[in-house]
């Protein structure tokens, strides 16, 4: 299990929390730090569409109109902040945010 996390998110430390209570110790990217390999940025967007990009966010509303109207990829490559986070990568693929849907699938 791979999770694209901000340290600094309240929401991505309370699902890294509920990971590894289960007993789950997932490699932990951090995007701003690390960065987001663009192959697996292909498959993000690929797997959870234009979705990915967080357009209630700080670094969205400081966007100019041209670059708000780029693509995902470019947005999120520049910009790796504005990704909805966290992005949770398992063996049944990929999946955005703490939804009760997406707890099912990670946690089990």
């Amino acid at each position: 299990m791979k999770i694209y996390a901000l340290r600094q998110c309240d929401t991505c430390r309370r699902a890294l929390k509920e990971i590894r209570a289960t007993g789950h110790e997932p490699d932990v990217v951090d995007v701003r730090a690390d960065g987001v390999p663009p192959a697996d940025l292909s498959e993000m967007i690929e797997a959870l569409g234009d979705g990915l990009v967080n357009r209630r966010s700080t670094t969205w509303r400081g966007l100019t109109e041209a670059e708000r109207a780029e693509p995902p990829e470019v947005l999120l490559a520049r910009h790796p902040t504005l990704m909805k986070r966290p992005v949770i990568r398992t063996g049944e693929g990929w999946h955005l945010g703490r939804s009760p849907e997406v707890r099912t699938h990670v946690l089990g």
